[in-house]
């Protein structure tokens, strides 16, 4: 069997294992969870646990490293937390 033969089956075979496993890590998303479930802290006024939930989600997104355009929405997000619990740090200590 010719040389090229094997270099025609190695690619086709690793065009397949690469879209199955992006197929399975689109299924098994713990990160989109992760980031719901960061939303519904922040709007209901929980900004120390969204952080931490975007964090998790974040770590989750560098494990994968398929949505990069996720991870950039994810760190925006803890930047502002970050700036909104210092604001709100300072009004507290202003008030008092």
């Amino acid at each position: 069997m010719p040389f090229y033969y094997y270099f025609i089956l190695f690619i086709g075979l690793s065009i397949i294992i690469l879209v199955l496993r992006s197929l399975l890590s689109r299924k098994k998303n713990i990160s989109v969870d992760l980031f719901n479930e960061a939303i519904r802290n922040e709007n209901n006024g929980l900004y120390e646990e969204a952080v931490v939930k975007y964090e998790s989600a974040l770590k989750e997104v560098n494990k994968t490293r398929f949505h990069s355009t996720f991870r950039n929405k994810i760190i925006e997000k803890i930047k502002v937390l970050h700036l909104l619990i210092e604001y709100n740090n300072s009004v507290r200590i202003i008030r008092q």
